[in-house]
């Protein structure tokens, strides 16, 4: 029989045997106007599929009894075309290539933002369950607003929508490039083909090599089964390298080869592989003037920078700042259930007034720590991790500046460290606060005991 509802609501199947997950997802669902029925087992959900219709499927990889590939595979055998999204940990991504490739739609590694699963099932829901892209859609919630270098980015992705063409994104951490890249896949006409991302600041080279090409079976101890690498599963659709510039001189030149010649050889293997990947890459770092110093490739950067893409800091688009604190504010009111609805005159003041050093995730997670923790209407904010001056720095980091006048490297440390220590040492807490990733915080601090 198919599989297809005959109302108009959506209808998912969630499984997972953690039944907290499912609780969480089913209620988050609700506010999006879904409909979904959680299940602990696959077992369970097989015997309410029979006789019940759904638009698309969610399940976990790892699960007792029926684990996931095989669920996939008792799926793809009864409705061919019913859209399936598998969550994976980490230590199961080859598991999740393996999907893709026996006909998953798309997969999503732990630990999700269950936005993000929504947008993705909305995604893979079509276009007639969702409307479609605009520039208030979670793809683009980074670059909300209308400012004249938010307006500009827009029309270069209109300009480029229907050319796969490579495209690089620079600009400070927690300036919106990874959304913005998102951005520019699904504002294209290729919206419907893979897009992988590939943090290369979290991976050391023999990682990022296995990841990006794959391996042969007895390429080194441990490799039992041969393995095939995300710019092979991703032919056909897009990449994103983000943190490039953090890529060893050795990557760079293996990087050059595949982006010229769109083909690949597996770790341990002799056969090259064809591919057809459009790169979208972005740094914090500027990588012209990396070139200019020999810290990359020259060849490399003209390869990649087609066009370039410079997300402004938040402190450079500040008319942009109400806008986005506002979503961020009914976002993170309907998830946690609070009665947030606008900030108090002084915060309106504050956020106006303060640097944003961590750009609009800093905003983000500054928006979500005081919903979470509010009961009322009007919500205050913490700003940079404690009570801020109006001028966004603590009275004491300002005596500082005034007492030594620091250079704006040893000015980051010491805020990177006052942050730390007012997280208490918790640095997943710290990154939190400062707008960075923790691999990033991590490169700072191994920086700092070194120097």
């Amino acid at each position: 029989m198919s599989n297809a509802p005959t109302d108009k609501q959506p209808v998912i199947a969630f499984v997972d045997d953690d039944e907290r997950a499912s609780d969480l997802f089913t209620r988050y669902a609700r506010t999006e106007g879904l409909t979904v029925h959680g299940f602990q087992s696959v077992e369970s959900a097989q015997a309410w599929l029979t006789d019940n219709r759904v638009d698309l499927v969610i399940s976990d990889l790892k699960m007792p009894g029926m684990n996931g590939l095989e669920f996939l595979e008792w799926l793809r055998g009864q409705w061919p075309s019913l859209p399936v999204i598998l969550i994976t940990g980490y230590s199961t991504i080859d598991n999740a290539i393996q999907a893709l490739r026996l006909g998953a739609s798309d997969f999503i590694k732990k630990p999700y933002d269950p936005e993000s699963l929504i947008d993705l099932v909305h995604r893979l829901l079509g276009d007639e369950q969702a409307p479609p892209p605009t520039a208030t859609d979670s793809s683009e919630r980074a670059m909300l607003g209308t400012s004249t270098a938010i307006e500009a980015i827009y029309r270069i992705l209109d300009k480029i929508r229907d050319v796969r063409i490579n495209v690089m994104i620079e600009g400070e951490s927690g300036s919106g490039k990874e959304l913005a890249a998102r951005a520019t896949h699904e504002r294209s006409d290729f919206a419907h083909t893979p897009y992988i991302v590939i943090d290369c600041g979290a991976l050391t080279d023999t990682l990022l090599e296995n990841e990006l090409f794959g391996h042969e079976k007895g390429a080194f101890t441990g490799a039992n089964t041969a393995k095939p690498g995300l710019l092979e599963v991703a032919s056909g659709g897009t990449v994103f390298l983000d943190e490039i510039g953090n890529i060893s001189d050795a990557m760079q030149i293996k990087l050059l080869r595949v982006v010229q010649e769109q083909e690949i050889t597996r770790v341990g293997g002799v056969q090259t592989i064809p591919i057809d990947v459009r790169f979208i890459v972005a740094s914090n770092r500027n990588l012209a003037e990396m070139v200019r110093v020999g810290e990359f490739r020259h060849d490399l950067y003209h390869r990649l920078n087609v066009v370039r893409l410079q997300m402004p800091p938040l402190r450079d688009r500040r008319a942009d700042i109400p806008v986005l604190a506002q979503h961020f504010i009914d976002e993170f009111a309907r998830r946690f259930h609070r009665p947030a609805k606008g900030l108090t005159e002084r915060a309106q003041k504050a956020i106006l007034d303060y640097s944003w050093p961590g750009n609009v995730r800093e905003l983000k997670n500054a928006i979500e720590r005081a919903v979470a923790l509010s009961d009322s209407e009007e919500i205050d904010l913490e700003l940079g991790g404690e009570a801020t001056s109006a001028a966004g720095g603590s009275t004491e980091t300002t005596s500082a500046i005034d007492a030594d006048h620091p250079t704006l490297e040893e000015l980051e440390r010491r805020y990177i460290e006052k942050t730390l220590e007012y997280a208490e040492g918790n640095r997943e807490k710290t990154a939190g606060i400062l707008g960075i990733n923790k691999s990033t915080l991590w490169r700072k601090l191994q920086s700092y005991e070194k120097g």
